[in-house]
C-alpha cells in the first residue's frame, strides 16, 4: 500500500470514529446498508472472495443464493463497522443490553474459578461488542492481540479504540505476546483471541468445512501451558438491534499424546465449534480474505 493510500485509509477510519458515532442509530444503520449495497454491486475482490468462501460453507447453494448471501454478508460487515464506530459513544446500559449470549455460565464459572479463561472466536458479527459486553456487564477486563496495521497511525487508532472499551491490547508481531498472555492466564485473567485465520502461515492444519486450512496454535498451547479453560464463542445478528452469541463447552486438553498432537486435536475442536456457528449464520462471517490452503500461494501465506 502506498503512503498516500495509507494516509487516506487512516483519514477515513478517523472520520468514521469522529462522525458516525454522532449519528442517530437508525441513520447509521441506513448508511451502513447503503455503503454495503454499493460495495456489493461493484463486486470488488473482497465481495468475490466472500462469495467464494460462502460456496464452501454452503456447497449446494446456487449462484443466486450465493449472491444473496454475499449481499447479506456485506450488510452484516457494515453493521459491524457502524457499531464499532459508535461503540465509544454507547452508554454502559446500551452495551449491556446490546449483546445476549447463551450458555454464558461456561464463562462466568471459569472466571470465578481463577484458573484463567481463553475465549476463542471466529470473525463472526461484532467481536468488539462482545468484548465491550464482557468488560461492562461482567466487569471483567481482558487481554487480546491485534494485528499490526499500516500505517502505524491506523494501528494506534485501533489500539486506542479497544483500550477505550476496557481491553489490554498486545501487538501480534514482536514475539512477546504469547508470554504476556500466559502470565495473564496464570494470574487467573481472561484472554480473548480471534482465532480462525492463521497470520503466521505456520499454524495447525485442520479440516474446515471439509477442506484443509491452518488455524493458530496459540489458544491450544496457552491452555496446555497454563491450565486455563479454553472456550469457543460464536456470534450472530438477527433482525433486532441486539447481537446474539453462544459460549460453547470447554475444549479439553487430551489425556494422551505429545504437545503437537494435543494441539492438533484441540485446534480441530475449535474449528468444529466455529464451523457450527458459521454454518448456522454464514452471512455474519466476515471473511473477505483467502483462508483455505487450496486458495493460498504457499510462498506468501494468507492474503
Amino acid at each position: 500500500m502506498s503512503s498516500a493510500r495509507e494516509r487516506l485509509t487512516d483519514a477515513l477510519y478517523g472520520l468514521g470514529w469522529s462522525t458516525v458515532k454522532k449519528l442517530p442509530e437508525p441513520v447509521a444503520a441506513r448508511l451502513g446498508h447503503a455503503i454495503a449495497d454499493l460495495a456489493w454491486k461493484r463486486r470488488g475482490k473482497g465481495v468475490q472472495r466472500l462469495e467464494s468462501n460462502y460456496a464452501r460453507v454452503v456447497p449446494d447453494a446456487s449462484p443466486e443464493r450465493l449472491a444473496e448471501l454475499s449481499r447479506a454478508g456485506m450488510r452484516s460487515y457494515l453493521r459491524y463497522w457502524m457499531e464499532s464506530f459508535r461503540l465509544p459513544a454507547w452508554s454502559a446500559e446500551r452495551v449491556r443490553t446490546g449483546f445476549d449470549p447463551k450458555d454464558v455460565h461456561h464463562l462466568t464459572e471459569g472466571i470465578a474459578s481463577d484458573r484463567g479463561v481463553i475465549l476463542a472466536l471466529p470473525h463472526l458479527a461484532n467481536w468488539d461488542l462482545a468484548g465491550a459486553w464482557v468488560t461492562t456487564a461482567l466487569e471483567t477486563p481482558f487481554t487480546t492481540v491485534a494485528e499490526r496495521l499500516k500505517p502505524e497511525t491506523l494501528y494506534d487508532r485501533f489500539v486506542a479504540y479497544r483500550e477505550g472499551l476496557g481491553m489490554e491490547v498486545l501487538p501480534h508481531s514482536g514475539g512477546t505476546a504469547f508470554g504476556t498472555l500466559a502470565r495473564r492466564l496464570r494470574d487467573g485473567g481472561l484472554v480473548c483471541l480471534v482465532a480462525e485465520r492463521d497470520l503466521s502461515a505456520s499454524g495447525v492444519e485442520v479440516k474446515f468445512f471439509g477442506e484443509a486450512t491452518r488455524m493458530p496454535a496459540g489458544p491450544a498451547l496457552l491452555a496446555q501451558q497454563t491450565g486455563a479453560l479454553l472456550l469457543p464463542v460464536t456470534l450472530w445478528y438477527d433482525d433486532s438491534p441486539v447481537m446474539r452469541g453462544r459460549v460453547h463447552p470447554p475444549v479439553e486438553v487430551p489425556e494422551s499424546g505429545d504437545r503437537a498432537e494435543k494441539t492438533s486435536v484441540m485446534t480441530q475442536a475449535l474449528a468444529d465449534a466455529f464451523a457450527t456457528g458459521i454454518a448456522d449464520h454464514p452471512e455474519d462471517w466476515h471473511m473477505l480474505q483467502r483462508l483455505w490452503l487450496a486458495d493460498l500461494d504457499p510462498t506468501k501465506g494468507p492474503s
